[in-house]
């Protein structure tokens, strides 16, 4: 009886992570600073998809929610699901849940990264292969400093502690030399904003994203194999070494492109990849999907508060630490009964 209530449980939530997204798309469409009617949500979005409708018969509200909205809320979907995945993967291969992209100092290496590029490269390089570039060096950084204790999660999360305070100081200098006008933008860009989301990021940044999410999506019945040990997976003909450099290169990729444009926004892949074990267990093939749809829901519901919350915009990457740090400070005092 058990087996099948789990069973109905877990298909329930497939359902809901399947449908939750795009309801939650169309009500943030309709609230902001201006706040739209669902009813001309739905029939401003009809118009559009309608060929060769009249330019005088347009939706009033086909500005609004078309050039600032829906690239905002599309990143924010995409973004959450990047983040969580992400962490979701580092945490199987790592078997450990305190694992997610910030104690590895994937943040903050693509972080800078990416404001290295917007104050001093400009256009000579763009900011997402800069925050790739330093993201993959961050990882390098602390799998070298973790050395042969590599496998031992508190060696790598005090080589994580040790890369980002790097990554953070050389943020400090970026900011140091930026000119005033670029140093307002950086600080509050650092401070995690979808508010400067335009089209042109999204046909750079989302391809990116969506590619690395779906390749973590197929490769969560390795990570099942990966999170067993090392000698289990060799026994059963998996390239221990080869999938881990894979996986952490696709999650390193994707939190990358996300962090380039959404700026710094943690703590997504600690507490959305936990929330989801809670609700169906260790296993990955169950894991990553449903991380994937929860994230991108968690990080809209926050863009949504942070837009509607007061008068002024609330950098996002404020509201997710504010509920991510006492979530993190319950989870590693649990630590040793929440990991299956």
């Amino acid at each position: 009886m058990s087996g099948s209530r789990t069973r109905r449980t877990t298909s329930l939530l497939f359902i809901l992570a399947a449908v939750l997204p795009i309801v939650l798309l169309a009500v943030s469409l309709n609230m902001g600073a201006y706040p739209v009617p669902l009813k001309a949500v739905w029939t401003t979005v009809h118009d559009a998809l309608v060929p060769g409708r009249p330019a005088a018969e347009a939706s009033p509200y086909a500005d609004i929610l078309f050039r600032i909205r829906l690239p905002r809320l599309l990143l924010a979907l995409f973004a959450g699901a990047a983040l969580a995945v992400s962490g979701a993967s580092l945490q199987a291969i790592f078997k450990n849940p305190l694992v997610f992209e910030f104690s590895l100092g994937i943040s903050y290496g693509a972080a800078f990264g990416a404001a290295l590029s917007l104050v001093f490269l400009g256009r000579g390089m763009p900011a997402q292969v800069s925050a790739f570039f330093f993201a993959i060096l961050a990882v390098l950084l602390v799998l070298l400093i973790a050395g042969r204790s590599s496998s031992q999660i508190i060696s790598v999360l005090l080589s994580g502690i040790i890369v980002s305070a790097l990554f953070q100081a050389l943020l400090s200098l970026v900011e140091f030399f930026a000119n005033p006008y670029a140093l307002q933008a950086l600080i509050f860009w650092l401070m995690g904003s979808l508010a400067h989301a335009t089209w042109s990021d999204l046909s750079l940044t989302l391809p990116v994203i969506g590619l690395g999410v779906v390749i973590l999506i197929l490769l969560r019945w390795r990570m099942n194999v990966l999170s067993l040990g090392e000698d289990e997976a060799r026994s059963v003909g998996v390239n221990v070494r080869q999938e881990k450099i894979l996986i952490i290169v696709v999650a390193t990729l994707t939190t990358a492109a996300a962090t380039s444009v959404t700026g710094v926004i943690n703590w997504i892949g600690l507490i959305v990849p936990h929330l989801v074990r809670m609700m169906v267990g260790a296993d990955n093939r169950k894991v990553i999907p449903l991380s994937a749809s929860f994230g991108a829901c968690l990080l809209l519901v926050a863009d949504d508060i942070a837009r509607t919350a007061a008068s002024f915009e609330i950098p996002i990457g404020i509201l997710t630490s504010v509920v991510g740090i006492p979530f993190f400070i319950i989870l590693l005092k649990r630590s040793g009964k929440v990991w299956l």
